[in-house]
């Protein structure tokens, strides 16, 4: 599976509310390649186990994750990510997406607007 995006956990969360503007940025994206850090993911089970209805929520993220890679860490990537921070262009999108020219995927801190 290529990857293109990695997205953050709230884009999964709004995606799962169905907040327009992000269901259709992401099925744009979709084709390219997503991906989900793992730690990420730990946010998303937690969401779901504290829901109203964690049968419904697990069910809902598990369906959105079926087409979704999962990102892990180490210690030396996280390292590489940061050295390569600086090196990267950004090209935020109203979502926030931030890609390194080289293509590869990063994460974004910008807060949502």
């Amino acid at each position: 599976m290529t990857v293109r995006y990695l997205i953050d956990t709230d884009w999964v969360i709004d995606h799962l509310n169905q907040v327009e503007r992000v269901v259709n940025r992401l099925k744009e994206l979709r084709p390219a390649g997503l991906a989900l850090s793992i730690i990420s993911l730990a946010e998303l089970y937690e969401d779901v186990y504290y829901s109203r209805d964690p049968d419904k929520s697990q069910v809902a993220l598990e369906t959105f994750l079926e087409d979704v890679a999962v990102l892990g860490t180490t210690k030396r990537s996280v390292s590489a990510s940061g050295k390569s921070e600086g090196g990267c262009e950004k090209k935020a999108s109203s979502l926030a997406i931030s890609i390194c020219s080289s293509g590869r995927p990063r994460s974004n801190t910008t807060s949502r607007s």
